[in-house]
């Protein structure tokens, strides 16, 4: 059997390893009004390196709070990086998302029920961003969902 390189997934997001504090700027949806969040984002090595845990947390003025937990691996027959990711909005995942990378930037599109979700990921001058747009199902372009802007803690 031909097992990827130690590390593989670790090595790819490692610019990404850490504690990170920052803040999200949520954009009106159908799930509530535009609002600005502190957030913290870590992202963790484990499975020997094959695998990076993520784990988000923001919380909102009012006191609400939103939690993500993703792992990421690689699927060493195709290259991709795999996102298995589920949320306080409850559902579970379907299947893995699968990402390509760009100029060190991570995009994947996650689709639910609800239509697609495309997550991008970047680290560039110690700064971590990460944006997400939504295309609803039904209609024809992407809207700006949330813009993250992190730095290590």
């Amino acid at each position: 059997m031909n097992l990827p390189p130690t590390g593989r997934a670790a090595q790819m997001l490692e610019a990404f390893i850490g504690h990170w504090r920052g803040i999200t700027e949520i954009a009106s949806s159908p799930w509530g009004t535009a609002r600005t969040a502190e957030a913290e984002l870590a992202f963790t090595k484990a499975a020997g390196g094959h695998a990076v845990v993520q784990s988000y947390r923001h919380r909102e003025p009012d006191g609400t709070h939103f939690e993500g937990h993703g792992m990421f691996t690689v699927d060493a027959s195709h290259g991709d990086t795999l996102w298995y990711y589920v949320d306080s909005m409850g559902r579970p995942p379907s299947a893995p998302v699968r990402g390509t990378w760009n100029a060190g930037t991570l995009s994947l599109e996650r689709r639910t029920p609800d239509g697609v979700a495309r997550h991008t990921f970047r680290v560039d001058e110690g700064v971590l961003v990460h944006t997400a747009e939504l295309r609803l199902e039904g209609s024809s372009g992407f809207s700006p969902l949330l813009k993250s802007v992190f730095r290590k803690a």
